[in-house]
């Protein structure tokens, strides 16, 4: 069986490799690594001090052509019942499906 192929094939470009750890988590269990923006009155991060972690920002954003793109070269669709499934069959060289988590197997 012959596997689908992209329409185009844009080269995925990561501008940031690794993830954006929070500031502070290496140093306290109670502050986990999921990236918040930092919000102290004082603090030096927010005030983008010298010698502080990386911070997001708007220009590590990802090309808007491969915005969403899996590494297949095709963006994702879920897929919840029959009907959308043959909506796809008009995308298949854009679009791949992914079976929605609430769908169940027939009785």
């Amino acid at each position: 069986m012959v596997q689908a192929q992209p329409l185009k094939r844009v080269k995925i470009v990561k501008k940031h490799r690794n993830k954006f750890r929070r500031f502070q988590s290496d140093r306290f269990m109670r502050v986990p690594e999921s990236w918040r923006a930092p919000r102290g009155i004082d603090g030096r991060l927010r005030r983008r001090f010298r010698g502080t972690i990386p911070q997001p920002k708007i220009g590590f954003g990802s090309n808007k052509k491969t915005r969403h793109t899996l590494p297949n070269g095709f963006k994702k669709f879920i897929v919840s019942n029959v009907k959308d499934l043959e909506l796809l069959l008009m995308h298949n060289r854009k679009y791949c499906a992914e079976i929605a988590h609430n769908v169940s197997a027939p009785d």
